[in-house]
């Protein structure tokens, strides 16, 4: 049926037919125990990787060497930002979550214009960007024992029917993220970049600027995610974006995202974080250490790149 063939041809499909595959083979070992409760587990901490992911693949849509590696840091002082502003108080849980995103900016701009001062790839500049941010981080937010305001502390944890409400608001973020990418001029110039830069630049896309934007979404989004996280686990910590690296690049490339830029998937950042929270539980489940749940990760990014580099040089 070409209905059904275009509807496998589509990237983000496998994501999720990979998230199923894994939730059945668990419940499978564990004779089908706790397999809702493992469903509203991976949507509550998939949501967190779905946020800075979405970031992540803005960033790398805009061309080969794009990438943020300055969002654990980014998020791991966000959080502590957030607390303090909030200060435990449910009448400044506004101002704590505006305090971030402010934080988060910033961030993402300093990332930019590194890239664009010093005249050095992406990698390098987040990277460098990163030690100073955990650095300001440290003297901070150490110590810092400054807990959620027990309102913002329970909606981050809130669910109805076993599905958390927070869940629900970033998939209704992620559609506001698809039609910012396909329908808005600012998405079609941020693939237009990543497909070929000087074409973008002669077609009059002002390269320059939509680069700084993008840096900053990330960077935006990384900061939201850290207060999320810190009212989520109860208490900001310097650590607490760290797995955020490698799972921001995992759902990006799994999902369908192309690291040659130009080409993005929103739809398939949702499948490929539920994937990956799902492999988790499932090697946890089964006793796998956390060394080899970190080669399988690496292993499966490695297959999904080359995969889709056969796949373009056949066409």
């Amino acid at each position: 049926m070409p209905s059904l063939r275009i509807l496998l041809a589509k990237p983000w499909l496998w994501s999720f037919v990979g998230a199923l595959v894994v939730w059945l083979a668990t419940i499978a070992f564990t004779g089908g125990y706790g397999a809702g409760g493992m469903l509203t587990s991976a949507l509550a901490l998939a949501e967190f990787t779905v946020i800075v992911g979405v970031g992540q693949m803005f960033v790398i849509t805009l061309g080969p060497g794009n990438v943020d590696l300055s969002l654990p840091a980014n998020i791991g002082l966000a959080s502590a930002v957030a607390m303090k502003v909030m200060d435990g108080n449910d009448s400044m849980v506004v101002a704590g979550l505006l305090a971030a995103l402010a934080c988060g900016i910033a961030i993402g701009a300093a990332n930019y214009l590194l890239i664009w001062a010093l005249r050095i790839p992406p990698i390098i500049a987040t990277l460098s960007a990163s030690f100073i941010i955990q650095s300001i981080d440290i003297s901070y937010g150490r110590g810092l024992q400054i807990k959620p305001p027990p309102g913002f502390a329970e909606f981050t944890n809130l669910q109805f029917f076993g599905i958390p409400v927070l869940a629900v608001l970033v998939m209704l973020f992620t559609v506001g993220a698809a039609i910012l990418l396909q329908r808005m001029i600012y998405g079609r110039s941020v693939l237009a970049i990543g497909q070929n830069i000087r074409a973008a630049w002669l077609a009059g896309v002002k390269v320059g600027r939509i680069r700084f934007l993008t840096y900053a979404l990330s960077g935006a989004l990384g900061g939201l995610d850290g207060a999320l996280l810190a009212g989520y686990f109860r208490g900001a910590n310097v650590d607490i974006g760290n797995e955020y690296l490698l799972s921001s690049l995992a759902v990006v490339v799994i999902g369908g995202t192309s690291v040659a830029g130009g080409k993005a998937n929103v739809p398939g950042v949702w499948g490929a974080a539920l994937f990956l929270v799902l492999l988790l539980t499932m090697l946890n489940t089964f006793g796998v250490s956390a060394g080899v749940r970190l080669l399988l990760t690496g292993l499966i990014i490695v297959g999904v790149i080359t995969a889709a580099g056969g796949e373009k040089a056949l066409r």
